[in-house]
């Protein structure tokens, strides 16, 4: 661990890349740094995104939706590769001018809509087809109140514990500290609140699982920052239950594998235009295919 301490400028400049891992894709500036256009398929919806936390809450709510047998809902799902720079083209910063994913084309109706922030698109779609919010009173404010909490939190999860943890250059003491302090606070927030009830708005499943299960139920899970056993997560009892409960639906491990470019080939749907796709063209498949 380095013992220097950093004396901030009298004005900051962008002078060098920073941000350890993910250093090629930050910078002080929005907008498009090269011109191109997204693809587009045959469906009323067209997501642009990532198997990241954040991009998994809207293939989850999708695929929720088609399991409940909503039809209108189908989609083409196109990968961002954000390492390459993808959300920097012009076709993906005019969805999204915030050049983050997910992002959402909802053409379903007399006018395309664009629909960025992953809270916006599960309560658009929530909205659009009525499932998955209570339509009004207490229960669905109940709901809002976990999905705001969630957009709140987990960049202290993301962007705190995770990059200093896990993907800053070097580890500090203080930064791995004080926000592994946060990450803990937040899991007992949860674990508390689920000791007395199913799902987080209540006794029915919502957008508030669906928005914060692939931050913290996959962290409980093992599948985020290598971090489970440092953070002792057994001991979550009531969000490990809930996290589990959660991960055996079979639309929320469709919604895992969409747009997904890492991890095993069999979990990595890099594209996906069909229900049939899940058998037909994960990337062990396609791989195979094109080795013969």
């Amino acid at each position: 661990m380095s013992d220097t301490t950093y004396t901030p400028p009298k004005v900051w400049t962008w002078d060098q890349a920073s941000g350890g891992k993910f250093a090629s894709i930050n910078r002080p500036i929005a907008g498009a740094t090269h011109d191109k256009e997204l693809p587009v398929g045959d469906h009323p919806f067209q997501l642009y995104s990532l198997a990241t936390p954040n991009g998994v809450k809207a293939t989850v709510m999708l695929e929720e939706l088609l399991e409940l047998g909503v039809k209108d809902a189908e989609y083409d799902a196109w990968l961002i590769n954000i390492g390459d720079g993808d959300q920097f083209g012009s076709g993906f910063v005019e969805i999204n001018p915030n050049s983050k994913i997910p992002a959402l084309h909802d053409r379903s109706g007399e006018a395309p809509v664009r629909v960025f922030e992953s809270a916006s698109i599960l309560m658009h779609l929530a909205e659009k087809f009525g499932h998955f919010l209570p339509k009004d009173g207490p229960a669905r404010t109940e709901v809002m109140n976990w999905v705001f909490w969630q957009m709140g939190s987990a960049p202290y999860l993301g962007g705190g514990f995770g990059h200093f943890y896990a993907y800053a250059p070097e580890k500090f003491e203080y930064p791995i500290n004080r926000f592994t302090m946060e990450a803990k606070r937040q899991l007992d927030v949860l674990n508390r609140e689920l000791a007395g009830k199913t799902y987080l708005g209540g006794e029915e499943y919502s957008i508030a699982d669906i928005a914060i299960w692939p931050w913290y139920g996959q962290l409980v899970l093992g599948r985020l920052y290598d971090a489970a056993e440092f953070l002792d997560v057994e001991s979550y009892e009531h969000v490990m239950r809930w996290a589990k409960a959660i991960d055996a639906r079979p639309a929320v491990q469709r919604g895992r594998m969409v747009n997904r470019s890492f991890g095993e080939l069999s979990s990595q749907l890099r594209e996906r235009h069909s229900a049939e796709d899940f058998a037909t063209r994960t990337q062990d498949k396609l791989e195979s295919e094109a080795a013969e």
